[in-house]
């Protein structure tokens, strides 16, 4: 993608993330885990990852999410557990991507389950007690489910992006 292209398409892919995120704090679910989400701005991060030729443009809209989607309805806290699952979770799809063994739905699940483990980290490091991983298998599970919705979303959405000049 060059030029203004490319500008727009980045602008459309972070403002839809900031969309579905505002959108989805309006959604009230009851989660066996406080503070599991859906995740739906995770769809954009997904289709970054598959549609822009460069990583480092898909990291930003992600980073930029995160940053601006806090200072709109989070704070600190919600910026370092976000920032936290993010590149967790952003590293970890991008390994399973360019491995070239799994779907989109598959990298979308450890994307999920990813993000989740990046937020307990931070959580055993701020309160400086391992315990917190006790969480992790109510939180993976709402990972791995949500995953699976994200990557299904993405794979979905995907074919209908055939006007992109670049490859998938």
């Amino acid at each position: 993608m060059q030029g203004t292209f490319r500008l727009v398409y980045l602008s459309l892919l972070l403002s839809l993330s900031l969309a579905l995120f505002m959108f989805e704090g309006l959604i009230p679910l009851p989660f066996l885990a406080p503070g599991a989400k859906l995740g739906l701005s995770n769809i954009i991060t997904v289709l970054a990852l598959y549609t822009l030729l460069n990583l480092r443009d898909a990291f930003l809209i992600l980073v930029l999410r995160i940053v601006i989607g806090s200072l709109l309805g989070g704070g600190p806290t919600v910026l370092a557990y976000s920032l936290a699952g993010g590149f967790v979770s952003f590293g970890g799809m991008v390994a399973l991507k360019h491995s070239s063994k799994f779907s989109v739905i598959g990298v979308s699940l450890a994307g999920g389950f990813l993000h989740n483990l990046g937020q307990l980290f931070i959580a055993a490091w701020v309160v400086e007690r391992w315990g917190v991983f006790s969480y992790l298998p109510i939180l993976g599970l709402c990972g791995l489910v949500t995953g699976a919705l994200i990557g299904f979303l993405a794979s979905m959405t995907l074919p209908r992006l055939s006007f992109l000049p670049s490859p998938r």
